[in-house]
């Protein structure tokens, strides 16, 4: 008989608590019982989670007894306040919010990769999920480290609002329509113009940091892939919704085109000929694949027919892929508890 888990999401309300949510009920797991969890503000508030309707209910002291896992899918500062009431109670936390991963004994992990230097065990207490942006880099530098073929890649990544929640999905909604109207435009969140525009570096006010992002994003991409050489630039993009890559691979030595297509090929991974519609944040959105174009360099190796160097164009579904992926990691921690019981 499958084992009855009680599963505990923070943050349930947020753009990422719900991508969450029905991943989690598309799952394995959807015979569990779940718990919502928010601030204050949101208890009693109703949601539901599959077909099946929940009450959000309020943080506080007991919130996380008898829960196997919780997520903290929310904002970032639920999981400093209340990760450790978790593992108090002696649940296994699967932090989406990143704000844990320079802890000590914590796990940033994707079962998506096919090896990783560190992989979860029974003292396992804390998974940090992997970045999607560092995941979908990872993914395609693996694999063509696996290869032998890759020297060195840059990535310029075009982060979209929904990476830092409501409140900057719907300031980046507000600039958007004031812009429009020749009005005046909220920058609560950003400190800097959003719509229309892309920067490297919010406002000195700003409730967000890139920066920070880019340095969690490098970390997740170390973890995941350290043996690669990689250079990373994080661009705040006017867009609400989808992860961009523009990726510049340099190899070790010139190759057939037909020679890298295989060693990208693989799951999550769907390459997308010239012929094809270009992959897009609008054309990402609801695919649980990272979506790739392959785009040669007229180089010294040209008139061989091989490549020494190219670009690959890449988008996913940024929610989507950090919820499958979370739940991925739960079920690789399922996997090492088989009674459903609080570890």
């Amino acid at each position: 008989m499958t084992p009855s888990f009680r599963i505990g999401i923070v943050g349930a309300g947020s753009p990422l608590g719900s991508e969450l949510k029905e991943a989690l009920a598309e799952s394995s797991f959807a015979s569990a019982q779940f718990v919502l969890m928010d601030d204050a503000e949101a208890h009693g508030k109703l949601d539901q989670i599959g077909d099946e309707p929940a009450v959000v209910l309020g943080l506080g002291d007991g919130s996380f007894d008898g829960l196997d896992f919780v997520f903290f899918a929310g904002a970032r500062v639920q999981a400093q306040r209340w990760s450790r009431d978790a593992l108090r109670a002696g649940s296994t936390v699967l932090d989406l919010t990143g704000v844990l991963d320079t802890e000590p004994d914590v796990l940033i992990h994707s079962s998506w990769m096919e090896s990783q230097p560190v992989e979860p065990d029974l003292l396992t207490r804390v998974v940090v999920p992997a970045h999607p942006a560092a995941l979908a880099v990872a993914m395609l530098v693996s694999r063509l480290h696996a290869s032998g073929l890759l020297r060195s890649v840059a990535a310029t990544v075009l982060h979209p609002a929904s990476e830092f929640g409501a409140a900057a999905l719907d300031e980046l909604h507000q600039q958007t329509v004031g812009l429009l109207s020749f009005q005046n435009v909220p920058r609560e969140v950003f400190d800097a113009q959003t719509a229309f525009n892309q920067f490297v570096d919010a406002g000195e006010s700003a409730r967000i940091n890139l920066r920070e992002t880019e340095e969690r994003i490098s970390r997740h991409l170390a973890a995941l892939a350290p043996k690669a050489d990689i250079s990373i630039q994080l661009v705040q993009a006017p867009v609400f919704h989808g992860l961009c890559f523009s990726i510049w691979v340099e190899l070790t030595e010139a190759v057939s085109q037909n020679a890298v297509e295989q060693a990208l090929s693989g799951a999550h991974i769907e390459l997308q000929a010239a012929s094809s519609e270009s992959p897009s944040s609008l054309a990402a959105i609801g695919q649980n694949e990272l979506l790739v174009r392959f785009s040669t360099h007229s180089d010294g190796s040209a008139h061989t027919g091989n490549i020494h160097r190219f670009w690959l164009w890449a988008a996913c579904d940024n929610l989507r892929i950090a919820a499958q992926n979370a739940v991925d990691c739960a079920l690789d921690l399922r996997r090492l508890r088989p009674q459903g019981q609080v570890q």
